[in-house]
């Protein structure tokens, strides 16, 4: 039976002028997937999927250079939407997304709901893993809808506790491994340099 895997992008390069969305992965973060792609760690991946994002894209980029496979970009993978704040500082933000994971049926500060965010993550993986008994999906994401996903399989409550930052490497850089078809959590949160290598 396949496996699928999430991975969160790594560090990026915060520019306060330009939303999150084009952000681009910084020189950390990009030598993180070089690191884990050169040690082997996507090896077994039959398939790449990755949000429209800048950063994501980046990731699943220097990933599929290293395997030889192609991308296939999924707006649905996209990160939690927050057009409607802008830029936040680190404690605006942290409060909001507090109250994102406290409320997951509400627009947090008019952020998109937690609820909305999973259920189109469902609907991603629905459509991509029909045939997940062969191919092992590595999906490249965000931090936010990653923990969204990885509570529904895990049948666990929404929660920020469950978020990778508080898990793993806070910089991001973390992967869970999950079957879809039997809805079963395989790991939680490991940071990219932790991976067991096979």
């Amino acid at each position: 039976m396949g496996r699928s895997f999430y991975l969160t992008h790594p560090e990026v390069t915060i520019d306060p002028e330009m939303h999150a969305t084009f952000w681009s992965l910084s020189r950390i973060g990009r030598q993180r997937i070089e690191n884990a792609a050169s040690r082997g760690t996507f090896a077994s991946i039959t398939q790449i999927i990755c949000s429209k994002e800048k950063k994501a894209q980046q990731a699943a980029t220097i990933i599929s250079k290293h395997i030889g496979i192609g991308v296939i970009e999924e707006p649905l993978c996209n990160e939690n939407e927050r057009l409607a704040t802008g830029f936040l500082t680190k404690e605006e933000f942290e409060n909001t997304l507090n109250l994102l994971y406290e409320r997951p049926n509400e627009r947090a500060n008019g952020w998109e709901s937690a609820s909305d965010t999973l259920n189109r993550m469902i609907a991603a993986l629905n459509s991509h893993l029909v045939n997940d008994m062969n191919d092992n999906t590595l999906f490249v994401g965000h931090g936010t809808i990653g923990t969204l996903l990885k509570c529904h399989i895990g049948n666990r409550s929404i929660a920020r506790t469950e978020d990778q930052r508080l898990m793993a490497a806070k910089g991001g850089g973390n992967m869970f491994a999950f079957e879809w078809s039997t809805q079963k959590l395989l790991t939680d949160w490991i940071a990219l340099e932790d991976w067991p290598q096979h």
